[in-house]
């Protein structure tokens, strides 16, 4: 098996999820008692949190991709960043190093296209739903994004940093996404991506009225066949 790396901690949350979910996948293939050979960077998100300004973003940047560096360095032959708002700097972070990056929204663009997805809802945190390094990946596939709705922005930003970020999920915020998820199947979206790795906390992504789209499970999925050699 390849040793691969993760650049965690935004949040720890979702980090713990992305353990969890490739040494399972590695160990079902692999047989028992075998782990997923992972080199594991946690990062304080207390400075990544919520960034806004061109400075604080080029700053980000430079973080992950040293910490990139340190893990290219630790023998992974390839990496992932545990965040889909950080793949906003995805580009600084791959040119930091000599081994690959896997994309978190080109395996979910290429998950959804495989499965003939021609329209869908993307949700997640602000950045995500509002600019284009993340939406721009599911559109080359000839995927079709609704329009982001600024109340349903609002609403998620506020689940995701008041909640689930917290390690929370209220009934209340489980409702609230179910509304937005039947608003978009109403507006014609035939599945929704999940752009927030920690949304599956509050998001049945196994029993909802659209296919959802885990990008956690979809990119750890792509970890774990990197690791047995088969990416």
């Amino acid at each position: 098996m390849r040793k691969f790396g993760l650049i965690g901690g935004m949040s720890w949350l979702s980090t713990r999820t992305y353990y969890d979910h490739i040494n399972k996948l590695v160990q079902a293939r692999a047989g028992y008692p075998s782990s997923a050979p992972l080199v594991i960077e946690s990062l304080d998100f207390a400075p990544l949190a919520r960034l806004s300004t061109a400075d604080e973003w080029a700053r980000a940047a430079k973080e992950l991709g040293d910490s990139a560096k340190r893990l290219e360095k630790a023998g992974a032959t390839a990496l992932l960043i545990g965040a889909n708002s950080m793949h906003k700097v995805y580009d600084q972070v791959a040119a930091a190093v000599s081994v690959p990056v896997i994309h978190i929204a080109e395996c979910v663009a290429d998950r959804m296209a495989a499965a003939g997805v021609k329209k869908a809802g993307l949700i997640g945190t602000r950045n995500v739903m509002l600019e284009s390094f993340y939406r721009q990946k599911l559109i080359a596939r000839d995927i079709e994004l609704l329009p982001p709705e600024m109340s349903f922005v609002d609403t998620l930003d506020r689940i995701i940093y008041d909640e689930v970020l917290r390690g929370k999920a209220s009934r209340q915020a489980e409702r609230e996404l179910k509304t937005i998820i039947t608003n978009l199947q109403q507006d014609g979206a035939q599945a929704v991506a999940l752009g927030c790795t920690e949304l599956e906390m509050v998001v049945d992504v196994d029993a909802n009225v659209l296919p959802i789209y885990d990008c956690t499970r979809i990119h750890a999925e792509a970890a774990a066949d990197w690791i047995m050699g088969e990416g």
